[in-house]
């Protein structure tokens, strides 16, 4: 527990009356409609909304979640979600112009206008519950869960005190403001949760017990935890730390923020955007923060607890409040966090807090739009008018808040519940990549490979079956409990796919005809169309798919380049930095050009 000076508690409180004015003074323009409440009217720019997507994504659970990763399984760990950055640049260069075209106000609603009949509107008014409740609450309670146990370390607060704390003023501006007061208010958390993260990077590493970035690297706790690559040698930790995350993980599983083909709050913003073109510069802006700029002073922090904090029994010797069921190595970065000094202890817990504000904002109103615009409206009452529907988003608001503050008070650790939630969308991914450009996808499918995915996760993971066919005892290394429910579930869901019937001409012509998809997977559907005199083809551009998996390759090259550029500068090895700021250079003029000949420039 550390005691709070008078300059602590005024950046803190300052923090959280500017939050709370910035809701309170967009309310008003945001309560005139539906639209304005979950998109702003689809005006936003794009740095506007990258910002909000990387300031969303810098959650209080995020340090925490890095940290257990890095004492655990050391920075090579890492690539269970840096693998994500695939499916974050096939967002950004092939389906960010297609979410904007199709101009739905919640990606849910996409169901309706992809599929037909009583399937899409039955999948769609589950799926809106599924994710929106559901899976969101379970990821609201992940951030909670680290609010919790900074509250624990840092202030000695018990759970459920830091709960009321720190949801109120989250779920009164959010409930107020709606998305444009969530996107505004993201513009200012984003700097300060910046500014925290680097300065507590920064003295911590410079404080007696580390002495210095050398000491750091050379200490003999951290040495064999700096790899930024697993080891070859080590075949199990390869697979399962770089080759399942590259080679299946990213195109194969459903994770708020991180959808195969762009989905849920991401999508969101893409929606909100001005136009296609801002839609595809705040979806790049945003993987290029998150990825090559912001894991390293989490990072640091990390390898510094392994020298004050070896071990678990230690921290509970340092912290004997904290109860034994919030007891984990992502504790550590809180721990770490209560050597700071009076005034950046201030702005690292203000940093932290906007983390979080920013965070759970986004998603309850993101889980609002799903239950207000894809069921409410949808199944309960069609007939609702705009106020009633911005009503039902606030009072939906507020209940989403106090079941993700219950579950949080349930939970022990966030690693723990990303494992969770990335086992239940497993094999569930490729469907969200295919259904734009394969025409025989259809409604069954996803609603097939929805259960198929739950029930194999819940088989594998809850009951005997998971410890009998996976693990040191089992049929098979558990590094592959993963890739079986990802492949099961998708043998359950082709062949469910090519056992019903297609969607209709009609449903497929209008889908089509508003996305402009393109590609040979509509190629029937086009020739079709033609032969019935029906123009479904709007452009006669050259399908641009192809030069937007070009622009992907070389964006992954330039992000995970200048992201090992800035972890070797660190390791003080500086010819593999310049080596690679080199190839971070080459691939982001190449981009350039690439990017240039698709779209023009965004800005």
């Amino acid at each position: 527990m550390i005691e709070l000076s008078t300059l602590d508690f005024v950046i803190i409180i300052a923090l959280f009356v500017l939050i709370l004015f910035i809701g309170i003074y967009v309310g008003k323009t945001s309560g005139k409609s539906s639209s304005q409440y979950f998109l702003s009217g689809r005006n936003m720019p794009w740095w506007l909304l990258g910002l909000s997507m990387v300031a969303t994504t810098f959650s209080t659970d995020t340090p925490n979640l890095v940290t257990d990763i890095v004492r655990t399984n050391g920075v090579s760990g890492n690539w269970v979600w840096w693998a994500f950055l695939v499916t974050g640049l096939l967002t950004v260069f092939v389906y960010a112009k297609l979410w904007r075209k199709s101009e739905v106000k919640t990606d849910i609603e996409f169901y309706e206008l992809r599929y037909g009949g009583k399937p899409a509107r039955f999948l769609r008014g589950f799926r809106a519950i599924y994710l929106g409740i559901l899976f969101n609450v379970l990821a609201m309670a992940g951030v909670t869960l680290a609010a919790i146990k900074i509250g624990e370390v840092m202030l000695g607060l018990d759970p459920l005190t830091t709960v009321v704390i720190a949801g109120l003023v989250t779920a009164i501006f959010s409930a107020i403001g709606g998305f444009k007061g969530v996107v505004y208010t993201d513009f200012i958390l984003f700097f300060v949760a910046m500014a925290g993260a680097f300065g507590a990077a920064y003295y911590i590493v410079g404080l007696p017990e580390i002495g210095g970035l050398d000491a750091l690297i050379q200490h003999e706790n951290v040495s064999d935890k700096l790899n930024i690559l697993p080891d070859f040698g080590d075949t199990e930790m390869l697979v399962a730390l770089l080759i399942i995350p590259l080679a299946v993980q990213w195109w194969s599983s459903w994770y708020p923020g991180s959808e195969p083909g762009g989905g849920g709050y991401v999508a969101q913003r893409m929606l909100a955007a001005k136009n296609e073109n801002h839609a595809i510069g705040a979806t790049f802006f945003y993987n290029i923060m998150h990825y090559a700029l912001r894991p390293w002073p989490w990072i640091v922090v990390a390898l510094a607890s392994l020298i004050v904090f070896p071990d678990l029994a230690s921290i509970q010797e340092a912290f004997p409040n904290v109860s034994e069921d919030k007891l984990g190595h992502d504790l550590a970065y809180s721990a770490m966090l209560t050597m700071l000094p009076s005034g950046l202890l201030g702005l690292v817990l203000a940093s932290l807090s906007a983390a979080y504000m920013s965070t759970i904002s986004t998603h309850l109103n993101w889980g609002a739009s799903y239950v207000v615009n894809d069921f409410y409206a949808q199944q309960v009452k069609p007939t609702a008018s705009e106020k009633e529907l911005v009503r039902v988003g606030r009072i939906t608001t507020i209940v989403l808040m106090v079941i993700s503050a219950s579950i949080a008070l349930l939970l022990t650790n966030a690693l723990q519940l990303f494992d969770i939630i990335l086992m239940f969308g497993a094999g569930t991914g490729l469907i969200f990549i295919l259904r734009w450009f394969w025409w025989r996808i259809n409604a069954w499918t996803e609603i097939s490979a929805m259960v198929a995915s739950g029930l194999i996760s819940i088989l594998i993971a809850f009951t005997p079956l998971g410890d009998y066919m996976f693990g040191e005892a089992g049929i098979m290394p558990g590094y592959l409990r993963f890739p079986f429910v990802v492949f099961s579930s998708m043998a359950i869901w082709l062949t469910v796919t090519f056992l019903t019937k297609p969607e209709s001409k009609s449903v497929l012509y209008r889908f089509y005809r508003k996305t402009q998809p393109g590609g040979p997977g509509w190629r029937k559907v086009v020739s079709e169309a033609r032969s019935e005199n029906k123009t479904i083809v709007q452009s006669s551009e050259a399908w641009s798919v192809p030069s937007g998996i070009l622009a992907m390759l070389l964006g992954i090259a330039f992000i995970y380049s200048a992201m090992f550029t800035t972890g070797y500068f660190i390791y003080g090895e500086y010819s593999k930095a310049f080596s690679l700021m080199a190839v971070s250079i080459i691939s982001g003029l190449l981009l350039i050009k690439v990017w240039k000949r698709i779209k023009g420039k965004v800005l």
